[in-house]
């Protein structure tokens, strides 16, 4: 058992990192409906840590030995009583911030009502809604101390009710309804009356409505409790060789369904006969894994709450936008023959990613493609295009990790899917797990093959990339494509073994590798030297890593860490100069892994799918990989000086787990919020609006404006004629294009043959007679950023693109 000072238990900091997200429901200056959805964030966050973690902690606690060298300075059992106390207390911080949030809500007169509190025309609407939509999908399962207690399922909320008689309590019965977590919304917007709108949760519509479905029963009083049960969703995988690896996955998946319940919530107001015979009859543990809570569970719900709030109730939404490489109706492959292309998501579109694929699949070139699956959307577009790839013709090869926790179902899904069209489908690799984000092409040409590659940090799923931060490379890049080609050579066939030099392949050198590059830093600041390095990534948890650091600090090596989520590393007051870190938790989850080294001045960077955990370190293929770009290069290092300045979503780690926020220097007034701010940056150099000046009575004008609408270009259009144009604005057109202003006269115009053909007029007089009678100016004049052009004919509009 590992228990350094310097180290803070894995579990714990994770609790904290949970916290920072309690922390964003909590703050007023979150717009209102996004409080609601952090509530559910953190409340899925919970249910998966209790699931995976706390699962893993209580078996030590049951077989009596230490698994995974805890951090810290902890019994398993004493982690367990730790754990266990921190989430009661953020469970009561909820239900403080949500009636907080439903104070708020009444404010804009929304109203989260339960059943206690309609109205009659409000209770006539929510039986019909009862009857219509719900009733379908109850069945009550009556309990008895003789009978079998029911399977309750992971995650799943239910209600627990007492069915009593007013004149005689002593004659009861207990009931038991799972609430429909899917074919009906946990939330019933009511019709509108008047100005305010009212909400009632799925729970509070079943109450409301007892006496309807214990009809037959002769009961006067129903009182009805929620209980949730999570379950360990480890899995335990049979070593039967006789069975396929996709069968034992199968196999193991209908029985982690059934898995041993490692955390029961219940209502604390249930009665106590009623809690007694539950507790009694699931054979729980009350003081180990039964949690009271509120009226509600399942708050990972609150994720999908109804919008019908306003507009200052949601973020303003940042629209991913083109690269400034990419424009409509480009050859990708052709531009990544010409250079590298850096998509930061979700700043830029992910669709970019998707278009590569989809001219991969036409290409009648490309003979190959290859990708690594981990996580893919439920209807991903990533599948659809490797299975038209497939119909193409092209020889596709997909490695689908199955034992990408939570998506083992849906991967062994697309597995089979793709096995059906044709696919060369790898389901992994034997001890280890597959955890890169890669994806090669191979294309014939002028005799040779050539390889393309993509290498990110974060997985191929259309929804995650709008919510996610993270970086994805496309290259053509021989050091890095022809390495990225040998590792599907690995993937098919796992006795062949390559030596990669330049990309650093876990788990067989990249531990070793980061290892030399930090010594590298400490050679450098012990003859000094300035030895520097910032490190963005989610999580730090590595022992042998963390040891490096503090190794590097103490010779003087300037170290920043920006840390999302697990941070094992306890900073001592005597290395706070040296060594800083914070975490970012704002509306886009922090992914991405970036490493900056100073290397004496030749700074490397790298981008990795990897966390220095030593699951990625040992037990995990993945990949970093060099950014060789230096306008790429420059790109990440803004990221991370823009990140390295946040004083409004940035939290301080340290050993003290406070969470407090980066509030930056004193004397520094301005507020920076970097997620913001990297999208101002980022759309400052990508994206462009083509502002045309248009005459639609001229023919070449809407020559100009068509093939912009073609090409599908956002578009600016200027209506000159009628609007006017200003000295400056002029001026600043005609710089642009390199010209003087008469090249920019209609010399055929009758006003000009009469009035100024032959005299000697100034560039400043023309461009005065320019404004003051529009007419004579040439159209159409198209204008991209610092470049503008005079669009006759249209195509030569690519010039300026």
């Amino acid at each position: 058992m590992y228990s350094d000072q310097n180290f803070t238990n894995r579990e714990i900091s994770w609790l904290s990192f949970n916290e920072r997200v309690l922390q964003e429901a909590a703050d007023p200056a979150t717009p209102l409906f996004e409080r609601i959805r952090f509530i559910g964030i953190f409340s899925n966050n919970l249910d998966e840590f209790f699931r995976v973690r706390v699962a893993a902690v209580r078996r030590m606690v049951d077989f009596g030995k230490d698994e995974e060298n805890l951090l810290g300075n902890f019994t398993p059992k004493e982690l367990l009583d730790k754990i266990q106390e921190i989430v009661i207390g953020h469970q009561q911080q909820v239900q403080v911030i949500f009636k907080d949030i439903l104070e708020e809500l009444k404010q804009d007169n929304i109203f989260l009502k339960n059943e206690k509190e309609l109205n009659h025309q409000q209770g006539v609407f929510v039986k019909k809604y009862f009857y219509d939509k719900v009733l379908p999908n109850l069945v009550p399962i009556m309990l008895h101390k003789n009978h079998k207690f029911p399977y309750l399922r992971d995650r799943s909320v239910y209600l627990a009710i007492k069915l009593s008689k007013q004149s005689n309590p002593l004659d009861f019965a207990y009931s038991l309804i799972r609430i429909p977590a899917i074919s009906v919304s946990r939330f019933y917007v009511l019709p509108k009356t008047g100005k305010s709108k009212i909400v009632i949760m799925l729970d509070d519509v079943i109450r409301y409505c007892l006496n309807d479905l214990f009809f037959y029963f002769d009961y006067d009083v129903y009182e009805a409790f929620t209980l949730k049960i999570t379950r360990d969703a480890e899995l335990d995988i049979d070593d039967d060789i006789s069975k396929s690896f996709m069968e034992k996955m199968s196999t193991s998946l209908k029985k982690r369904k059934t898995g041993k319940p490692v955390r029961l919530i219940y209502d604390r107001t249930m009665p106590e006969d009623l809690k007694n015979f539950i507790f009694k009859k699931m054979k729980i543990d009350s003081d180990e894994n039964a949690i009271a809570g509120g009226r509600y569970h399942n708050h990972k719900d609150f994720m999908n709450f109804p919008e019908i709030g306003k507009k200052k109730h949601y973020y303003t939404k940042l629209t991913p936008i083109r690269h400034k490489d990419l424009p409509p109706n480009t050859s990708i492959l052709q531009v990544l023959r010409k250079k590298d292309v850096m998509l930061h998501y979700p700043y830029l579109t992910f669709n970019h990613f998707i278009d590569l694929l989809r001219e991969a699949a036409i290409d009648p070139q490309v003979t190959e493609i290859g990708i690594t699956i981990y996580r893919v959307a439920s209807d991903s577009k990533v599948v659809n295009a490797l299975l038209n790839a497939i119909r193409n013709g092209k020889v596709v090869t997909v490695v689908i990790e199955l034992q990408a926790r939570f998506d083992e179902e849906a991967n062994i899904y697309w597995s089979n899917k793709l096995q059906e069209e044709g696919a060369n489908v790898i389901n992994g690799v034997p001890g280890i797990k597959v955890h890169s984000k890669l994806a090669w092409i191979k294309r014939k040409e002028s005799g040779i093959f050539r390889n393309y590659a993509y290498i990110g940090t974060g997985n191929f799923h259309e929804g995650t990339a709008r919510v996610y931060a993270d970086e994805g490379l496309m290259t053509s890049d021989p050091r890095l494509a022809n390495e990225v080609a040998n590792t599907f050579e690995f993937f098919k066939q796992n006795y062949k073994h390559f030596d990669y030099e330049h990309l650093i392949i876990s788990p067989f050198r990249m531990r070793k590798f980061f290892t030399k590059s930090i010594e590298r830093e400490i050679e450098l600041a012990q003859n000094g030297g300035n030895g520097y390095m910032i490190v963005k990534m989610n999580s730090l948890i590595d022992p042998e890593m963390m040891n490096k650091i503090m190794e590097a600090g103490k010779a003087g090596v300037r170290i920043q860490l920006i840390i999302r989520g697990i941070f094992g590393l306890n900073i001592p007051p005597e290395l706070s100069q040296k060594i800083t870190a914070i975490s970012i938790v704002d509306k886009y989850l922090e992914h991405s892994r970036i490493f900056l080294f100073g290397n004496g001045g030749d700074e490397k960077m790298y981008i990795s799918s990897a966390d220095w955990m030593p699951r990625n370190l040992n037990r995990r293929f993945e990949v970093a990989c060099p950014i060789y770009n230096k306008e790429i290069q420059r790109e990440l290092k803004e990221m991370l000086h823009i990140q390295l300045k946040d004083n409004s979503k940035a939290r301080i780690l340290e050993p003290g787990l406070l969470n407090e926020y980066n509030l930056g220097d004193d004397d520094d007034e301005h507020v920076y919020r970097a997620q913001e701010d990297y999208y101002k940056f980022i759309k400052n150099k990508h994206h462009f609006v083509m502002k045309i000046y248009h005459n639609p009575r001229c023919s070449k004008s809407r020559a100009g404006l068509q093939y912009l609408e073609e090409k599908g270009f956002d578009i600016e259009i200027i209506k000159y004629m009628n609007d006017g144009i200003s000295e400056l604005e002029l001026k600043d057109i005609i710089k642009k294009t390199g010209k003087k202003p008469f090249d920019f006269v209609r010399t055929h115009e009758k006003d000009y043959i009469e009035n100024y053909s032959g005299k000697e007029i100034s560039d400043a007089e023309w461009i005065k007679i320019l404004i003051e009678k529009p007419h004579l100016l040439q159209r159409p004049i198209v204008v991209n950023g610092e470049r503008a052009i005079l669009a006759n004919p249209p195509e030569i509009i690519e010039e300026i693109v």
